[in-house]
C-alpha cells in the first residue's frame, strides 16, 4: 500500500533541503483551478493572493496552459543569439496593446526593475547630457521591487537590506504621495529618472492620493527626468483598469510588468517605452538568455488576450467596490483601515505591526477556507483572482466576517 504523504512531510522536507528565505503559512498546495487550490489532503480553499497577483486570469487558465503546451512541443529556447518566429509576433502585439514603441523582455518583475534603471541612467547620460556616472533615480520610502542588490539598495526594511552591503550608489528616497519632496528632488539636474509603484503593493496597499500619479509626471517633465511606472503587481487589470496610471490618464516613460503577463504560467516581464529611451540601449549592453523566448511570448499573448476577451478590468473594478463595502461594514473595532482599488485591497488590524494578529487572522482564515498572507505585520492584502465571481466573492466576505468576529471575540 502506498505512503499517504501529509502537509507535515512536504513541509519539512522543505526545511531540511530548502534555504529558509521564507515564512509560508502551512497549508502545502498541490492544484489549482480558477480562483479554487488545494492541499495535499483535498480541502480547498479560496485564492486571496493569486501568487502576489501573478494569477490575475485564475490558476491555470485553459488558454494560456493551451499556448503553453502547444509551443512547448515545437520551439521553447534559442535564445537571442539567433531571431525566432513568435517575439516579433509578440512584440508587435503588447506594443500596440499599451501604446508604446518598442519592449525589452526579460523573465522576472526584478529584472524589469533592473532594466528601467539601465535604461534610464543610459538615456541620462547619452539625452540629458549628465555627466558619467553621475545619474540618480529618485524612490519612494516604502517601495518594493525585488531583492536583488540593486532592489534592497533603495529599500527601508532592514529584513531586505540589512547585512547585504554596500549598496548601489546614484539612490536617492523621498517619502511616497509627496509631490513637493518630488518637485525638490528632480531639482538636482543629475536626476535620471523617478520610479514608483502606483500603489504600494508589499507596503501593504497604500493607495496615494487621486491626482498623485499625472501631477508627479507633470512634474518631471518640467525637470526633464523620466517617470517609470513599476505596474509588476499594479499592472494587468488588477486595480480595475488594464494599468493602474490609466486611472489617471497619463502614459509613464517607461513602463515596467511582470506577474500577470503570464498568468502564474511561466516568468515573463518586459519594459516599455518608446524609441527615444529604448534605442540608447545598443548590442551586447543589456539581455537575458531566457528573455524573449518562444514559449514566454506565446503564454504572454494568451495571457493579454484572456484579459481583453473576459473583460478582467472591468469585473476588477466592480468586484473591488462591493469587496471594500462589504469589509468596511464588518461589525468589528479590530479593522482599523479597508483599503485598495480594483481587486488590489487590504484591511489594516489595529494593534501595530509588532503585533501577531495578521499572521493568527490568516491562520483562522485558512481554517476557514480561504488563503491570505499578511505584510507588515497588521496588513492583509485581499487579491483574489479576477476571474471571480460575485456569488464567490460574497461567499468569501462571509468567510472573511465570521473569522474576523471570531478572533475579536476570543481576544
Amino acid at each position: 500500500m502506498q505512503e499517504v504523504l501529509t502537509s507535515q512531510y512536504y513541509m519539512d522536507l522543505e526545511d531540511r533541503y530548502g534555504a529558509h528565505n521564507y515564512h509560508p503559512l502551512p497549508v502545502v498546495l498541490a492544484r489549482g483551478e480558477g480562483v479554487f487550490v488545494w492541499d495535499v489532503e483535498g480541502k480547498r480553499y479560496y485564492d486571496f493572493l493569486s501568487a502576489y497577483s501573478a494569477v490575475n486570469q485564475g490558476h491555470c487558465h485553459p488558454r494560456i496552459v493551451g499556448a503553453l503546451k502547444d509551443q512547448a512541443e515545437v520551439l521553447t529556447l534559442t535564445s537571442r543569439a539567433f531571431y525566432n518566429n513568435i517575439l516579433g509576433e509578440y512584440e508587435k502585439y503588447i506594443t500596440a496593446l499599451l501604446g508604446y514603441d518598442k519592449v525589452l523582455p526579460m523573465n522576472t518583475g526584478v529584472e524589469g526593475g533592473e532594466t528601467a534603471i539601465k535604461l534610464a541612467r543610459k538615456w541620462g547620460y547619452m539625452k540629458k547630457g549628465i555627466p558619467e556616472n553621475q545619474a540618480k533615480i529618485i524612490f519612494v520610502e516604502g517601495n518594493f521591487w525585488g531583492r536583488t542588490l540593486a532592489a534592497i539598495s533603495s529599500s527601508q526594511d532592514p529584513s531586505s537590506y540589512k547585512g547585504f552591503g554596500p549598496y548601489m550608489p546614484g539612490y536617492e528616497v523621498i517619502p511616497y504621495n509627496d509631490l513637493d519632496a518630488l518637485a525638490e528632488a528632480v531639482k538636482d539636474p543629475n536626476v535620471a529618472a523617478f520610479m514608483v509603484e502606483p500603489i504600494q503593493g508589499e507596503a501593504g496597499v497604500v493607495v496615494p492620493d487621486e491626482g498623485y500619479l499625472s501631477k508627479g509626471y507633470e512634474i518631471c517633465k518640467a525637470a526633464n527626468v523620466l517617470y517609470i511606472a513599476d505596474e509588476v503587481q499594479t499592472g494587468l487589470s488588477r486595480t480595475g483598469k488594464m494599468l493602474c496610471c490609466d486611472h489617471e490618464n497619463m502614459k509613464p516613460d517607461i513602463l515596467i510588468l511582470g506577474k500577470a503577463l503570464s498568468g502564474g504560467i511561466f516568468p515573463v516581464s518586459a519594459v516599455l517605452c518608446d524609441d527615444e529611451v529604448m534605442l540608447n540601449i545598443k548590442p551586447g549592453e543589456h539581455g537575458s538568455t531566457y528573455g524573449g523566448n518562444p514559449l514566454a511570448c506565446k503564454v504572454a499573448m494568451a495571457a493579454l488576450q484572456v484579459l481583453v476577451d473576459e473583460n478582467l478590468s472591468e469585473r476588477a473594478e466592480y468586484l473591488g467596490q462591493i469587496l471594500r463595502k462589504e469589509l468596511a461594514a464588518i461589525p468589528t473595532k479590530l479593522i482599523k483601515t479597508v483599503r485598495g482599488k480594483g481587486l488590489l485591497n487590504a484591511i489594516v488590524i489595529a494593534g501595530g505591526e509588532d503585533q501577531p494578529d495578521g499572521w493568527n487572522i490568516c491562520m483562522k482564515l485558512r481554517d476557514n477556507g480561504l488563503l491570505a498572507k499578511p505584510t507588515h505585520g497588521n496588513k492583509i492584502r485581499f487579491a483574489p483572482p479576477l476571474t471571480m465571481t460575485e456569488e464567490q466573492l460574497m461567499e468569501c466576505v462571509d468567510i472573511i466576517r465570521k473569522t474576523i468576529l471570531e478572533y475579536e471575540a476570543a481576544m
